[in-house]
């Protein structure tokens, strides 16, 4: 029996320091363990989901913002998405959450083009 890295000369410390190091695997019965705090974002299509369409100033600095709220898609869907509708308005805006933000008042051309992607989009707030 050599020396290990400690310097003891039992075969009981080189097992015991082969198991420590990054060679220890757990039995998964289904594959690859998933991320517990992730949560599964449902992808609805566009007619399932009904949105609403506001306009807001409150905590802008008095700029005005159209947030469009209750999308459920994924983050990618939704970024992709807020182009789109940004580039029909015209101005910019932002995908937070599960909200979309649209720079300006473009609350009535907005749910329009809800409409015609096929969401069901309501105006609320006034």
């Amino acid at each position: 029996m050599g020396k290990n890295k400690s310097g003891n000369k039992s075969g009981a410390g080189e097992a015991r320091g082969a198991s420590q190091g990054g060679d220890r695997h757990a039995y998964r019965e289904f594959g690859p363990a998933a991320d517990p705090l992730a949560r599964a974002v449902p992808d609805r299509p566009a007619s399932q989901q009904t949105v609403r369409v506001q306009v807001s100033r409150k905590g802008r600095g008095g700029k005005t913002v159209t947030i469009i709220n209750g999308f459920q898609h994924s983050p990618d869907r939704l970024a992709a998405l807020a182009k789109q509708l940004k580039a029909q308005c015209g101005t910019g805006g932002t995908a937070k959450d599960d909200a979309i933000e649209i720079q300006g008042d473009h609350a009535d051309k907005l749910v329009e083009l809800l409409v015609a992607k096929g969401y069901q989009a309501k105006r609320s707030g006034g």
